[in-house]
């Protein structure tokens, strides 16, 4: 293996690592972050005994990326690397993976099953590792996973379990928590070291040569002046009232301004007020209102015609799924003012003005003799591929030589991107073959991606930790990081904000790294003991929650037409992951549709078809088939799609983890012996 060395300032912030303690290394994005850590552990690996080093992301396409470009690179050619994800067929016998080799990459959800499972093939202990290195380690808290397998090392640490790993985690900024004020910004940061029962350490001695190997890039506010007219959102919101008008809203409901996150936060809550109030009108009113405020939040940010084409695909997807008046109603008012509403969008006079500054900003840094490469960071999959049409449509952007492609996280539907997709574009990326990435927030942190002239913020409220791992992105000399916002919007003060929190999140750390060894100690020490009490509270209460109704007394109704369909005793929890209704007369209340695509493959299971409510127009869809072992097909239910009525009141919940009852195991012999006794024949 080609020996590597380090800058100066990498070497001052390993050198506690390298004693074997527990350390976080605090460098900026592009500091080298990932570097510093191969050297601790090739040091680790060539002076401890029987040395077992375990590196955790947390996300998928972070495996592969810290695998090729650093670790394997680096000590491919002396001890056995192994990276291991959700796509591996490795995490079925991880605990065996472990015992193989010197090297593990895999995301954190991988070790931690691994460590709660029994099964011998699977099972691994943290006294099997040497050295856990924990990237983007300021996401160790709450219910993060990685905050899971922090707990697993803090229960056998204050047992007096001396076989732990040395730990070593690696931030851009663990940020401040919420906190506007030193005192509790300090406490945040207290709290991530306790949590991470590391102490964390930063450059002191050669701040210079980290500024000159990562340059801040100029930050520009460029300003969007006000529309002067905006029909279009005038007509929307003309619209909403006549739907406030037709619901009869209660007395005591709040609905704050139209086109805003508020706005949508109170018609959120009045949909679930519907359901439980089996208020069918108001439920449904509401369910429309949010694509109404969408398509304004929209008009804001993108073209108009976006905004107008938001609402008329939530519209064609109910046409054929009227079932009373409040549905027709709704339907008739959008057909209705259909034509206007597309010829409002139309009108080039009232176009939102931020396209045109952006316009402006991306033109600034791209030409056709020009190499320059940007990324465009934008809040969500939609409004992604609504920039990624407009770039493709402007003449002036294209005559510039700008190549864009989206890039946006991995995971299952049409919106999403597989792993391999994302590789291919990052590829591209660094090779030349494209200069402008449209991403959401999957391309602020981690990503192996080359240094860029430019980059964008549009349309986004995010904290500062995001802010600070997005401007790091741009690190080629003199780059700019603009932000396009209007005067008055919340961008540029939540921005302003930001700036504030950055210097608070440095001034803490500041703080904490000036307490004595003693005094840390201490206040860790304190920390961990209260975070392992406030967990067994925290379960206990989750306990007591999922006990609080038998299975048996509750019932599921499909969320949109209020039909009773399924019992709470119906209901499975196979392999940790899945909710199966294993009730055969089920099936009497669902509808088969289209076949489910995943970008990947399981080892026990595949994908059916699509199934809905059955109950006339309904058509809700409520999840799709699974074929377990290739033998048994059973309805995997997601819970947002249905209402619970429980003993006491009617309820809804985003996810199973919160119904109040208990979910029994999926047993695949009782199943068979029971619905398909054939099979034991």
């Amino acid at each position: 293996m080609a020996d590597f060395e380090l800058y100066k300032y990498q070497e001052e912030v390993v050198e506690r690592a390298l004693k074997g303690e527990n350390i976080i290394i605090w460098l900026p994005t592009g500091g080298g972050k990932t570097r510093a850590a191969v050297y601790v552990a090739k040091r680790h690996l060539e002076t401890t005994a029987n040395a077992k080093v375990v590196v955790l992301v947390n996300m998928v396409h972070l495996v592969d990326q810290h695998y090729s470009k650093e670790f394997k690179p680096h000590l491919g050619s002396l001890y056995n690397l192994i990276k291991v994800s959700g796509v591996s067929e490795e995490k079925d016998f991880f605990g065996k993976v472990v015992q193989r080799n010197d090297v593990i990459i895999c995301t954190a959800q991988i070790l931690y099953n691994a460590l709660i499972d029994k099964e011998e093939a699977k099972h691994v202990e943290l006294s099997d590792i040497t050295l856990l290195i924990i990237d983007e380690c300021h996401h160790t808290h709450k219910e993060a996973v990685y905050n899971k397998v922090m707990r697993c090392y803090m229960e056998k640490k204050l047992k007096g379990e001396r076989q732990l790993p040395q730990i070593l985690g690696l931030t851009a900024s663990p940020g401040t928590g919420g906190a506007r004020i030193l005192e509790d910004a300090v406490e945040h940061v207290l709290e991530i070291c306790a949590n991470l029962d590391s102490a964390i350490v930063s450059t002191k001695n050669y701040e210079p040569e980290l500024k000159k190997k990562v340059p801040r890039p100029v930050k520009t506010f460029d300003i969007v002046e006000k529309r002067h007219a905006d029909p279009l959102g005038d007509h929307l919101k003309w619209m909403m009232l006549q739907i406030h008008d037709f619901m009869n809203l209660p007395r005591d409901a709040r609905l704050r301004q139209c086109g805003t996150q508020e706005y949508e936060a109170d018609v959120v809550i009045l949909e679930q007020r519907g359901v439980r109030e089996n208020n069918r009108l108001v439920a449904q009113c509401a369910l429309h209102l949010r694509q109404y405020n969408d398509a304004l939040l929209i008009n804001d940010t993108l073209r108009m015609m976006d905004a107008y084409r938001s609402l008329e695909e939530f519209y064609d997807s109910k046409t054929t799924t009227a079932m009373d008046g409040t549905d027709f109603f709704l339907l008739g008012l959008f057909e209705e003012n259909q034509v206007e509403l597309r010829k409002l969008a139309a009108d080039s006079h009232f176009e939102n003005p931020n396209m045109a500054k952006l316009e402006s900003v991306l033109l600034q840094q791209f030409g056709p003799s020009v190499k320059s490469r940007g990324i465009l960071f934008s809040k969500t999959r939609q409004s992604t591929r609504c920039l990624f049409d407009w770039v493709l449509k402007s003449r002036a952007l294209q005559t510039a030589g700008v190549k864009a492609a989206i890039l946006t996280g991995a995971g299952n539907g049409i919106t999403y991107m597989t792993q391999n997709e994302q590789a291919e574009t990052i590829r591209r990326f660094r090779q030349g073959d494209l200069n402008l990435l449209i991403s959401t927030s999957v391309a602020e942190e981690g990503l192996d991606i080359p240094e860029c002239n430019l980059v964008v913020r549009y349309g986004l409220l995010t904290n500062e930790i995001a802010q600070q791992q997005a401007s790091g992105r741009a690190r080629a000399v003199d780059s700019q990081y603009s932000v396009v916002a209007r005067a008055d919007g919340k961008e540029v003060r939540r921005e302003r904000i930001n700036e504030h929190l950055e210097v608070l999140t440095a001034k803490a750390i500041a703080e904490v790294q000036r307490m004595t060894q003693q005094d840390f100690r201490r206040k860790i020490s304190s920390l961990q003991n209260e975070a392992v009490i406030n967990n067994k509270i925290l379960e206990t209460k989750k306990m007591e929650k999922r006990a609080r109704f038998q299975a048996s007394s509750i019932r599921l109704l499909c969320r949109n037409c209020f039909q009773p369909v399924a019992s709470g005793s119906d209901i499975r929890l196979l392999e940790k992951a899945h909710f199966v209704n294993i009730n055969p007369d089920f099936k009497n209340h669902f509808k088969v549709g289209g076949q489910v695509v995943l970008p990947r493959s399981f080892e026990d299971w595949e994908p059916g078809c699509r199934i809905s409510c059955n109950n006339g127009n309904c058509n809700k869809e409520w999840g799709f088939q699974m074929k377990y072992k290739k033998a048994i097909i059973l309805p995997n239910m997601a819970i947002c799609n249905f209402a619970l009525e429980t003993p006491g009141e009617r309820m809804t919940v985003k996810k199973w983890k919160d119904v109040p009852f208990a979910v029994e195991d999926f047993n695949f012999e009782q199943y068979c012996q029971d619905h398909h006794p054939d099979l034991f024949d």
